[in-house]
C-alpha cells in the first residue's frame, strides 16, 4: 500500500506541491479519481436519498401516530425517538472509525485488509448492540424519568420504547453495513435497502396500530414492531445483495472468521471510534436536556417541538449525506496517498452542501404551517408554538452544517478529539450555558434562541481549528 508522505500542520493539503502519486488501478467504488463534484454528487445524492427516506419513514410514523392516537401519543414518540438516537449514537462512532478505515484501506486497493477491518467492525458492533439493548430495556423507565416525559405520555414511551430495545441489534448491524459499504464506495447498495426498509415500515403502521383482519390492535407498540419488521428486511436485503452480486465487502470461508476482531483492527476502531460516538453521545444528551426543558413549558410546547424535530431533520439530511461523502472520498484519497485532492474535496463539498441546506430551509419556513399540519393538525393549539419554532431555530441548522463538512475532513485524517471538544462547548456551554443566563430575561424564549446562539458558537471554533490547528498531523496507515 502507498504510505502518504506527511504534510506539516498548518498547512492546506491542497496547496501542497508534491510529487504527483503513483497511479493506482481503477476499481469498482473508487473516489480517488475523476470530476470531485460529479463524484461528490454521484456519491451523496444516493446517501441523500436515503436519508430522506429514513427521515419520511420517521414522519409518516409520527403522522400515523399523532392522527390515530393523539397528541400525548406523539410526545411520547418524540420522547423515545430522542432516547434511541442516544443509543445508537453509542455504535455510531465505531461505525464512523470502521467507515474511515475501510475507505483508506479502499484507496489504497489492499481489499483484503478492507475486509478485516469490515469483520471487525462488525463484530464488535454485534456485541456492543447487544449491550446496549440489554440496559436500554432495564433503565427504560429511569431514562424517560430523567426527561421529564409527561405523565400523559409516560406509559405510552415505555412500551414504545421496549419493543424498540428488542431488535435494536438489527437496525444496528444495517447500519454498520451501510457505512462499511459506503467506505468502500458503494452508496447505492444503502439507498435501495433504505427503500425497502421505508415502504415496509409505511405499509405495517396502520396496519399495527390499528389492526387488521386476524391481527389485533397494538397502539403505539404496533408503530414500534413495524419499524423493527422494516429494519430486519432492509438488512436481509443489504445481505443477499452483498453475496449476490460478490460486492468488495462480502466475507467467505476463511473471511467469517474477521467478524472475530482483530487486535490491530479494533485498537483503531475503539480509539478513533470513541471519540467519534462520544460527540453523537454529547449531542444526544444535549438533546434530551433540551426535550426536558420544552417539556417543562407543557404539552403543547412538546407536541410543537416533535412537529419541529421532524421538519429539522429533513434539513440536516444534505449536511450529513455531504459530511458523510467527504470523509470517505478523503480516506480514499489519503489510502492512495494522494493529498492534493483533499483541500478540493473539502471546499467544493462545503459549497455544495451550504447551497442545498439553504434551499431546504426557505421551504421548511415558507411553507411551514402545511408541513406542521401534517404533524399536528390544522387546528391543534399547539401549531403557533411550532411556528415561531421554525422561525427562531431553523436557520441554526444552516449555519452548524458547515461543521459537518470540516469534521468529515478531519476525521478521515483520523483527528477525532477536538471536534469532540468543540461540539462540547458549542452545546453546553454555547447553547445550554445561554438558557441558563437567558432564562430570566426573556422566559421561555430562551429554549428556542439557545439553538441560534450554539450553532454560531460551534462553527467559529470549526472553522478556527480547521484554519489554524494540527490536525493533518493525525493521519497514519
Amino acid at each position: 500500500m502507498n504510505e502518504a508522505s506527511p504534510i506539516p500542520a498548518g498547512e492546506d493539503p491542497a496547496s501542497e506541491t508534491e510529487a504527483p502519486p503513483q497511479e493506482l488501478p481503477t476499481i469498482k467504488g473508487d473516489l480517488t479519481q475523476g470530476p470531485i463534484l460529479k463524484t461528490l454528487l454521484f456519491f451523496s445524492l444516493p446517501m441523500l436519498l436515503s436519508n430522506v427516506l429514513q427521515t419520511l419513514n420517521g414522519s409518516i410514523n409520527a403522522i400515523w401516530v399523532g392522527r390515530l392516537l393523539g397528541e400525548s401519543a406523539l410526545a411520547a414518540t418524540a420522547n423515545a425517538n430522542v432516547l434511541m438516537f442516544l443509543l445508537f449514537a453509542a455504535i455510531f462512532g465505531f461505525g464512523m472509525a470502521t467507515t474511515v478505515r475501510v475507505g483508506q484501506h479502499f484507496g489504497g486497493r489492499d481489499i483484503v485488509a478492507a475486509r478485516k477491518t469490515f469483520g471487525s467492525g462488525l463484530g464488535f458492533c454485534i456485541a456492543l448492540s447487544l449491550i446496549v439493548a440489554g440496559a436500554g430495556w432495564v433503565y427504560a423507565p429511569t431514562m424517560l424519568h430523567m426527561m421529564s416525559t409527561p405523565d400523559a405520555s409516560k406509559a405510552q414511551a415505555l412500551a414504545y420504547l421496549r419493543v424498540i430495545f428488542a431488535t435494536l441489534p438489527f437496525g444496528a448491524v444495517s447500519m454498520m453495513v451501510s457505512m462499511a459499504m459506503r467506505g468502500a464506495g458503494d452508496s447505492k447498495t444503502p439507498m435501495y435497502a433504505m427503500m425497502l426498509t421505508a415502504a415496509i415500515d409505511a405499509i405495517l403502521n396502520p396496519v399495527l396500530i390499528m389492526g387488521v383482519g386476524p391481527l389485533p390492535a397494538l397502539g403505539i407498540t404496533g408503530s414500534a414492531a413495524a419499524t423493527a419488521f422494516a429494519n430486519i428486511a432492509g438488512l436481509t436485503y443489504q445481505i443477499w445483495r452483498i453475496y449476490r452480486q460478490d460486492l468488495p465487502m462480502r466475507l467467505r470461508g476463511h473471511e467469517l472468521g474477521y467478524v472475530l476482531p482483530q487486535s490491530e483492527d479494533l485498537r483503531y476502531i475503539v480509539t478513533k471510534g470513541l471519540p467519534m460516538g462520544a460527540q453523537m453521545l454529547i449531542v444526544s444528551s444535549a438533546g434530551l436536556i433540551m426535550i426536558g426543558l420544552v417539556n417543562r413549558e407543557g404539552l403543547d410546547a412538546a407536541a410543537a417541538y416533535g412537529a419541529s424535530l421532524q421538519l429539522w431533520n429533513y434539513l440536516q439530511m444534505p449536511a450529513f449525506a455531504m459530511g458523510t461523502a467527504v470523509s470517505a472520498m478523503v480516506a480514499q484519497s489519503l489510502g492512495a496517498g494522494d493529498h492534493t485532492r483533499v483541500g478540493k474535496v473539502t471546499l467544493i463539498g462545503m459549497s455544495t452542501n451550504l447551497a442545498m441546506t439553504a434551499a431546504v430551509a426557505a421551504l421548511i419556513v415558507g411553507f411551514d404551517r402545511p408541513l406542521l399540519a401534517l404533524f399536528l393538525g390544522g387546528s391543534s393549539s399547539a401549531m403557533p408554538i411550532a411556528q415561531h419554532i421554525q422561525l427562531v431555530c431553523t436557520s441554526s441548522y444552516v449555519i452548524v452544517s458547515i461543521t459537518m463538512i470540516l469534521t468529515g475532513t478531519m476525521r478521515a485524517y483520523g483527528a477525532v478529539v477536538p471536534p469532540l471538544v468543540i461540539m462540547f462547548l458549542g452545546l453546553y456551554p454555547g447553547r445550554l450555558g445561554f438558557y441558563w443566563l437567558a432564562r430570566p430575561l426573556i422566559d421561555n424564549e430562551a429554549v428556542w434562541w439557545a439553538y441560534p446562539v450554539g450553532s454560531v458558537l460551534t462553527v467559529a471554533l470549526t472553522v478556527g481549528y480547521y484554519r489554524f490547528g494540527k490536525w493533518r498531523g493525525a493521519f497514519s496507515m
